[in-house]
């Protein structure tokens, strides 16, 4: 299993002819994701996998400024609809960026991160990217462990969040149940 993406596949928009028409939605919502899954639901709740102190992934490494190996705080949870899970979220925090601006990072437990940044006006989201990540990609893997009937490749968005100058990175898988949601 690869580590690393083979290339830099993020892009600025879905491409039409290969994003299923439902999936656009959400992945070009600028809004909080976990409100919007929320609002299409009766039940929601979040599942906290990880969270602790992990070298990112190449490319993550690159957008947060990050030197090679440098350990950064990493959050994984599954955003679940209803009982099934339909969103795997991973972000990454460098750990320069904890104290201060991003306290809030280490007292979430299991209550979602997207709460706590649209809630606060002087955090400021970046431009969506989204791609389509496959076997070659480790945060396929990732999903793929926490669900197990994965295509053969998933499209997930993801976005740099700012507070006082200092970053935040938030990506977000979309599993085949979130189809099932009204867009």
């Amino acid at each position: 299993m690869r580590t690393r993406p083979h290339r830099e596949i993020w892009l600025t928009r879905p491409p039409r002819a290969t994003v299923p028409r439902k999936l656009r939605p959400w992945l070009t919502d600028p809004g909080s994701l976990t409100a919007r899954v929320r609002r299409r639901c009766a039940a929601f709740s979040l599942v906290v996998l990880e969270q602790h102190l992990a070298v990112p992934h190449a490319d993550e490494a690159a957008l947060l400024g990050l030197r090679q190996g440098e350990l950064a705080w990493l959050r994984e949870v599954l955003l679940v609809a209803d009982g099934v899970p339909v969103v795997f979220a991973r972000s990454i925090l460098p750990r320069r960026n904890v104290r201060g601006a991003w306290n809030l990072f280490h007292g979430l437990g299991a209550r979602p991160l997207g709460a706590a940044l649209f809630a606060d006006p002087a955090i400021r989201r970046g431009a969506l990217a989204c791609a389509r990540l496959d076997r070659r990609d480790a945060r396929y893997h990732r999903a793929l462990a926490v669900s197990p009937r994965l295509p053969r490749a998933v499209w997930a968005r993801r976005s740099l969040f700012r507070l006082r100058g200092r970053a935040l990175l938030v990506s977000e898988l979309f599993l085949l149940p979130i189809l099932e949601l009204p867009t």
